[in-house]
Formats: structure tokens, C-alpha cells, sequence
């Protein structure tokens, strides 16, 4: 008979990994259900760890894990911790340590080596070792240094350590790590401020920035405030980041105790930088004056515009500027409008053929009639509306707009920038507008029932209108008509087309690996794994490429409801939308948003995560060869 200490050893060897060997002797899984999740863990062929399946068969909750790292954090290390946990792989890892080896005496840390070579970004080390480990996240950036504490040791010792002391309490020092599970850094903090130390974590570069600021103030304690000539320095740079980075909207967000900085990338807010609190108002004042805003004003909202030089790009960036009034002062969005060849070909908006071709064919060149592009915020109208104008615009042809603002100016295309403030007013400009013999009218988004009513009497006098709303699919822009109190038969007689979109991230080419969906997936998708016979979907591991995200740019999902006879009639009729659209899927090929993004995840474009998680399922998705064959792709 084996005793339990003896049955515990041997199940935790052949587990493959440190925190399921501990998870196990903890007994907070038993061997039985380990044995059968080692089993199911062989036969899959994706790249899911042994704890990502011992929690998908419900044997395991998050909180076990980060429980039982907490408890054995010294114990564990670094290497084996990211393996396990999902984040490097094992080649990373035998690569890293073989680096580590070569370098002899004077070899750097493990962690270090993984972020040099690309292999995990230090942000999300930081998050790892923070979120699973319990190890809180020092703020160094925001802290002045105790001359106290950083006298118990030259400053080679932090240096060469990679640790700072940034707070004590009851003689308990606090105490920064760039790596707080690498043993020799632990023991050298240790014997400094004893074994009671309270361990946090930091970014490499916010310690020996610290370290730096600590041998300034030991020499001289004044500090020098950051002047105007700083801030416009600081500005300037901020703005160019975003252009060479391609962020769409610059958010200034202060907090609490700092300002923090983010960008706008493919549609998901990233960190860029984080600032001093007592920098905000100079920053906000410099922008204020930029975008010709009243900066004495510190109570009210406001807009504003810029339009910024930037020498490094050698082109101009026009900014949308919203300041907002919050708890801890003001917040400042930039929304970066023209960039450099913006304008998208209709080709190039991510259509499938078939698609494409009957939305040129049956809509866009159509004598007359409205046509609506709907969505939420960010899902990409404006450049599907530009780039629609962009295809009509011709010597022939008299296009005018009426936008708020005017985001891309098009040659050859009278466009007009709503501006409240000097009286050119929305209301106002749909009166003129059809005073200016227009052969298309393009109105920047339908938002009340004036400019509905306006579009729907322009189309009758046999414009052709392009315009975009805000709605959930396409079948809902057409209720929203409805609700605006619009009649049935000016909605049916004159619209000629409904376009809904989304926007989802591509996955980075460069870092792509094969993906095998989960039954869990399955279910969600409502297909059978034999449904999905020749799909090739992917995901993106994280490279520097994609800045460790996985993705890389962004395509539109579509959806087209075309406005045949029969759609007319059904909405004559004050058909429900489930009716209308098994009307439209059977009499002009509708392709709902989930189908078309099912389609493009099959084709290995997007990821299936971001179908399920982004896209509206109505009704059950038919068949993929059958979508395909429908879309021609």
C-alpha cells in the first residue's frame, strides 16, 4: 500500500508542471481528476495548458490557482511559471536558459532575457507575476525617493539587484523588484531591510529611473518643475507617437494619483505612458490653446479642433478635442481624423465578391434613393460612406455634404463642416442644401427626424442620398425609420439599400498559429465539428509585430439588405424584423454579421473569439459552404 505523501509525489510528477503538482498536494484537485484531465489534455491539438483544462472541466476555479501561487510564490520559478501558465512557450524557455548559461558569471536575470528576445512584453510579465501571484504593482514614477532607506546600501547594489525601497510602515520597508521570484535580488533586499520586507513589483526601466532620481536628490533636493518649453516638447511627441503608432484616439485620463496616457489601436484602448498629476493642467492648457478652446474654463465641458504639423511625418494631423470635466480634473480625448492616403477604394473595404458586386450593381449605382450605412460608434462608416463618394465622384457628377466635422476632404466634392458656434447649423444647412443642384447628397449621420424626413424628401425629388446611422444590424435601421415616424411606403419607395458593419481585428500574420475550436465553441457557433469541414481558423500568440496582442490592423464585417420587392412589401406590411430578414436571406442572399464573420474567420482572417464576442447572433448560421458559395469567397 502506498501512503498519501507517496501517491501525491507520484501523481504531481507526472502531471508536467510546478503549480499543478502543488494545486495537487494541496488536495485542491484530486488524483482521479487529474488523471482524467491529463488524458482529455493529451488528445487535444491546440496550445491550451493543463490548468486551462482542469478549469474548463470545472475541477479548477482561477481563484484555486492564484491562491495556491500565492502561497508557494518563492517557491516557484519564473521559467516554468510562464510555460505553465500559457504565456511562453517551452522552446522560449530552453532558448532563454541556454542564453543564460552562455553568459557565464555575469549573466543576466531570466526575465530580462525573456523581454529582450521578444518573447513576453515586460508589461504583461509585470501583469503575470502582479495578478497571479498576488504581488502588488509599485508606482515608482509617482514617489520620491527616501534618502533614508536608499542610505542602507550604494547605489550599485539597487542597480545590479534591480530593486528599490520605496516605502516603510511600522518598520516594514516596501520594497520594488523587476523580478520579485529571481532568488539572489530577494536575498540581497532581505538582508538589507530583513525578512519582513513587504515585495512589490516594476517595470525595469520606472527602477532605474528611481535609482536615478534617488542619486540626483542626494546631491541636490531641488528639482526643477517642467516649464512650457517642456510641456509643448512633451505635446509634440505625444502626437507623433499616435501617428507612427496609428492609433486612432488619444485619451489624457487623470486619475487618482497620476495621469495616464492611452492610444487608440485597432478599436482596443492600449497603455502608452503615464504622467505626474501636477503636469496636468500645464498639459491641459497647452491643448486648450491649440485647439482655440477657452482655457480659463475649468468647470464646463468643451470641444475643439487641431490641426498639429508634425515635422517627423511631413504631413498635417487634424484632432477632433473633447475636454471632459471629471472628479480628479479635466479628461482629454483627441479623436485623429486625416491621416495620410485614408480614403479606402470600394474594392479594398473588405466586402466579399458577390457582395461587393451587388452592392455596386443594386445600390451605389442606382440613379436615386437613400442609401443608410448603420453601426455603432467605431465600426468604421465614415470610411465605408468616403469611400463610397469616393467611387461616385466624377467630372459628371455635382456631390455635395453636409458632415460634423468634415473627416476626409475629397477633391472635387463640396463639403461642408458643421460648426454651431458662427450659427452653420445641421438644421440649417439640410435647407440650403438641396438649393445647390446636387446630383448626391451626402449627409454625415441621420440623427433626428428632421434629417430623416430631409433625406427621405430629397430622394423623392430624385437625389441620391448616402448617409449613416446608428442601429444594430440592418433590419433595426429600418425599424429605427419606422419609430422617427416615417411612413412605411416613403421608407420602401425610396430606400434602396441597408449596409450594417463591424469592425474586427485581423490576426497578426506574423505570430498566426492554427486554432482547433472547442466544443464549447462549437456550441456557441451552433455547428457540429464536421460543419466546419474545410475552415482554417487562426490565432495570434503575440510578437513584437503586433505590439504582443495577437492582432494586426483591422476588416469590416457586412452585412447588405438590399430592397427588392418583396422586402418592400414586408415592410409595407409592418412585418417583424425576424420576418423580414428570412425574407431578405431568401430572396436577395442576405448575409447576416455573424455569417460574414464566420466566414472570414473560417478563412483564417479573423479570430473566432472576436466573432462570438463582437457579433450580434440573431438566428441559427447556416451552413459554411453554403455561405461561401454565397459570398463568392
Amino acid at each position: 500500500m502506498k501512503n498519501n505523501d507517496q501517491e501525491k509525489t507520484e501523481a504531481g510528477s507526472t502531471a508536467g508542471g510546478q503549480i499543478v503538482e502543488l494545486l495537487y498536494a494541496e488536495g485542491v484537485i484530486t488524483k482521479e481528476q487529474l488523471q482524467y484531465a491529463q488524458r482529455v489534455h493529451s488528445k487535444l491539438q491546440t496550445t491550451k495548458t493543463l490548468i486551462d483544462v482542469l478549469q474548463e472541466l470545472e475541477y479548477l476555479k482561477r481563484d484555486d490557482v492564484v491562491r495556491t501561487l500565492r502561497a508557494h510564490s518563492v517557491s516557484i520559478r519564473i521559467g516554468d511559471l510562464l510555460v505553465e501558465l500559457g504565456y511562453l512557450k517551452k522552446s522560449e524557455l530552453m532558448t532563454a536558459l541556454n542564453l543564460q548559461k552562455e553568459e557565464g558569471a555575469g549573466r543576466k536575470m531570466l526575465g530580462d532575457i525573456f523581454i529582450e528576445k521578444g518573447f513576453i512584453e515586460e508589461r504583461r510579465l509585470i501583469e503575470v507575476l502582479s495578478f497571479q501571484l498576488g504581488f502588488p504593482v509599485a508606482e515608482l514614477e509617482f514617489r520620491k525617493p527616501d534618502r533614508k532607506l536608499f542610505a542602507k546600501a550604494p547605489f550599485e547594489t539597487f542597480r545590479d539587484g534591480l530593486f528599490v525601497p520605496y516605502e516603510s510602515q511600522d518598520g516594514v520597508v516596501s520594497v520594488a523588484f523587476a523580478n520579485p521570484l529571481e532568488k539572489r535580488s530577494r536575498e540581497n533586499a532581505e538582508r538589507l531591510f530583513g525578512k519582513e520586507l513587504k515585495p512589490a513589483i516594476a517595470s525595469r526601466k520606472s527602477i532605474l529611473t528611481a535609482i536615478v532620481a534617488a542619486q540626483k536628490q542626494a546631491g541636490n533636493d531641488d528639482v526643477a518643475a517642467p516649464d512650457e518649453s517642456t510641456v509643448v516638447g512633451m505635446i509634440n511627441k505625444l502626437f507623433d507617437d499616435a501617428m507612427t503608432q496609428g492609433a486612432s484616439d488619444i485619451h489624457i485620463e487623470p486619475l487618482k494619483d497620476r495621469l495616464r496616457i492611452r492610444f487608440r489601436h485597432d478599436g482596443i484602448m492600449m497603455p502608452h505612458t503615464e504622467l505626474p498629476l501636477d503636469i496636468a493642467p500645464q498639459l491641459s492648457s497647452r491643448i486648450k490653446v491649440m485647439a482655440q478652446a477657452d482655457i480659463a474654463e475649468k468647470r464646463r465641458h468643451q470641444d475643439g479642433r487641431i490641426l498639429y504639423e508634425s515635422r517627423l511625418h511631413g504631413f498635417n494631423l487634424d484632432m477632433r478635442v473633447s475636454f471632459y470635466i471629471t472628479i480628479f480634473g479635466e479628461k482629454i480625448v483627441l479623436r485623429l481624423l486625416n491621416k495620410k492616403e485614408a480614403i479606402l477604394d470600394i474594392h479594398q473595404i473588405g466586402m466579399a465578391p458577390r457582395m461587393l458586386q451587388q452592392f455596386i450593381s443594386e445600390a451605389l449605382e442606382t440613379p436615386s434613393g437613400v442609401m443608410i450605412i448603420t453601426g455603432p460608434t467605431g465600426s468604421g462608416k465614415t470610411s465605408t460612406l468616403y469611400g463610397c463618394v469616393s467611387h461616385l465622384n466624377n467630372i459628371n457628377t455635382s456631390i455635395i455634404t453636409a458632415e460634423d466635422p468634415v473627416e476626409f476632404v475629397i477633391e472635387g466634392v463640396s463639403q461642408c463642416s458643421i460648426n454651431q458656434k458662427i450659427g452653420v447649423t445641421f438644421e440649417e444647412t439640410l435647407r440650403h442644401i438641396v438649393r445647390q443642384d446636387p446630383d448626391i447628397i451626402v449627409l454625415g449621420e441621420i440623427r433626428d427626424t428632421f434629417s430623416a424626413e430631409t433625406a427621405i424628401q430629397a430622394a423623392l425629388t430624385g437625389h441620391k442620398v448616402l448617409t449613416t446611422f446608428h442601429t444594430e444590424d440592418s433590419i433595426g435601421g429600418l425599424l429605427r425609420l419606422m419609430n422617427m415616424q416615417i411612413e412605411s411606403f416613403l421608407i420602401s419607395s425610396t430606400v434602396v439599400c441597408v449596409v450594417a458593419q463591424r469592425l474586427l481585428r485581423l490576426v497578426c500574420n506574423d505570430c498566426a498559429q492554427p486554432y482547433i475550436p472547442t466544443p464549447a465553441e462549437y456550441g456557441r457557433l451552433g455547428y457540429a465539428a464536421k460543419d466546419l469541414a474545410g475552415a482554417q481558423f487562426r490565432q495570434g500568440r503575440g510578437c513584437k509585430q503586433c505590439r504582443f496582442t495577437g492582432f494586426r490592423g483591422r476588416t469590416a464585417i457586412f452585412e447588405l439588405l438590399v430592397m427588392n420587392e418583396a422586402v418592400k412589401e414586408a415592410i409595407m406590411q409592418s412585418k417583424s424584423s425576424a420576418e423580414i430578414r428570412r425574407l431578405s436571406m431568401e430572396t436577395s442572399g442576405l448575409v447576416t454579421l455573424f455569417e460574414d464573420g464566420l466566414v472570414k474567420a473560417a478563412n483564417g482572417l479573423v479570430s473566432i473569439h472576436e466573432v462570438l464576442r463582437d457579433l450580434p447572433r440573431i438566428s441559427m448560421p447556416r451552413p459554411l459552404h453554403e455561405l461561401r458559395r454565397i459570398l463568392g469567397s
